[in-house]
């Protein structure tokens, strides 16, 4: 037992790890299948199991390599996978590590097409508003095609047909296989950089819906629309529809009929000019017929007949004008010098000499006014004085002393005695007369009996 190496369950499936990983057949195998417990996380990994009839095995495809998948995988879904088989440690399960993939069978084709149709539809590629005009009148005609297959003859012919003073620029390129969408992409992108075409046909014949995949893929798709010069498709028969369709700015449903919208007809051109220099030449000579008759009636007019007439009348007004313009002159001379004469007035009126003499009259008249008002306030003023000195004088109490009535004063002159209540036997007195005064003392007092 000692002599025994004793591995780590880590190390032992390092160990598997590492045989797969050496393996030839197991580091680039292609499998077939069908998907199930797909999950796409979003980390934008896809973990999924493919599975058949006797057994099944877990996969995973990273997201750098789901995304350039051409449909979207879903559970159920048949697909074509290619990746190799290894060991994932911590697990210790062994699983399939995805690189690439497609659709197993037409029916997956037919899938893929439809959600890569509604993949671009929902981006906006395929909107009317970003469709581009077909030039009417193309010089050049940049035609992306095979340049073996029956497409490129019935274009060519078609065109040399229709509009021979077009030139005609053919780009040969692939249009089935693995490099048929690269290629095509190429080309329109070459052809827009040399810029000498007014107009491109990207297309090919009729085919099996494999043989017409390359105008289904997104890639092809993208440049068109990318693409500044208007794109008319023509792929296949009238009843196949590709993604390229929906992406140009024209489909048409034929090579032939591509061509045929891409230029116009030299005899109808022809037969359409004609049919103007027609129309032209008789409305011309419409136009010289109402000039014609119009000049014949200028001619009879009695303007041009008696022109003197007119001119008399014209006279005529015109002195009936001068009168009236050199009234309303006189009028307005007239309002002029009124006018002339108000401004010179009312400017003479705020001259200084004005104005200085016409406030020494104001002042002059404010005095007098002044003098006046001042007279009457004083004659009101004195007489109103000797009727409070004739009040004072009858209210005077001197005029009552003078009557034989006297004023009783304490010793000191403060206090007016008025009653035998206000005096003591013996207190000293002043009594004030009418010429003068006593200084005397009570030596009696009696109370008058009415109290």
């Amino acid at each position: 037992m000692e002599s025994q190496r004793v591995l780590s369950i880590k190390d032992l499936n390092r160990y598997i790890r590492m045989k797969l990983d050496s393996d030839n057949l197991l580091s680039d195998v292609w499998i077939r299948g069908e998907i199930s417990n797909f999950t796409h996380h979003s980390s934008g990994h896809m973990y999924f199991t493919l599975k058949d009839e006797g057994s099944r095995i877990r996969a995973i495809m990273f997201a750098s390599h789901n995304q350039r998948l051409p449909f979207v995988p879903k559970e159920g879904s048949k697909v074509i996978a290619r990746g190799n088989v290894t060991v994932y440690e911590r697990d210790g399960q062994y699983q399939f590590y995805a690189t690439h993939m497609q659709p197993d069978g037409i029916g997956s084709l037919y899938l893929a097409f439809e959600q890569l149709k509604k993949k671009l539809e929902e981006e906006g590629l395929f909107a009317v508003e970003r469709k581009r005009p077909i030039p009417k009148f193309p010089e050049t005609i940049g035609v992306i095609t095979s340049p073996t297959g029956a497409a490129v003859r019935d274009i060519m012919i078609t065109l040399g047909r229709r509009y021979p003073q077009a030139r005609v620029i053919l780009y040969p390129v692939l249009v089935q296989g693995k490099g048929a969408a690269p290629s095509i992409v190429r080309a329109i992108r070459d052809m827009n950089e040399m810029e000498e075409a007014d107009v491109l046909i990207v297309g090919r014949g009729g085919g099996s819906l494999e043989e017409l995949w390359a105008f289904n893929e997104e890639q092809v798709a993208r440049a068109i629309r990318a693409s500044f010069i208007p794109v008319i498709s023509a792929v296949g028969h009238e009843t196949d529809f590709t993604i390229a369709d929906f992406a140009a700015d024209l489909r048409a449903a034929t090579p032939t009929a591509a061509a045929e919208l891409a230029v116009p007809h030299s005899a109808e051109l022809r037969a359409g000019i004609e049919q103007r220099q027609r129309l032209l030449k008789q409305l011309l000579l419409e136009r010289v017929k109402r000039s014609r008759q119009q000049l014949a009636s200028l001619q009879r007019s009695p303007v041009l007949v008696h022109p003197r007439r007119y001119l008399l009348q014209h006279a005529e007004r015109l002195d009936m004008l001068k009168q009236r313009l050199q009234g309303s002159m006189r009028a307005k001379l007239s309002q002029s010098r009124e006018k002339q004469s108000r401004l010179h007035h009312g400017l003479m009126r705020h001259h200084p000499q004005e104005q200085l003499a016409y406030a020494k009259k104001r002042c002059e008249l404010n005095s007098k006014q002044l003098t006046a008002l001042m007279q009457a306030l004083l004659k009101n003023k004195q007489s109103q004085l000797r009727s409070s000195i004739r009040q004072l004088d009858a209210l005077s109490p001197l005029k009552v002393m003078a009557r034989g009535y006297s004023l009783v004063y304490d010793e000191q002159e403060q206090r007016l005695i008025k009653s035998v209540n206000d005096a003591q036997l013996g207190d000293l007195v002043r009594i004030k007369v009418s010429d003068g005064q006593l200084s005397c003392q009570v030596w009696g007092m009696k109370e008058d009996g009415q109290g």
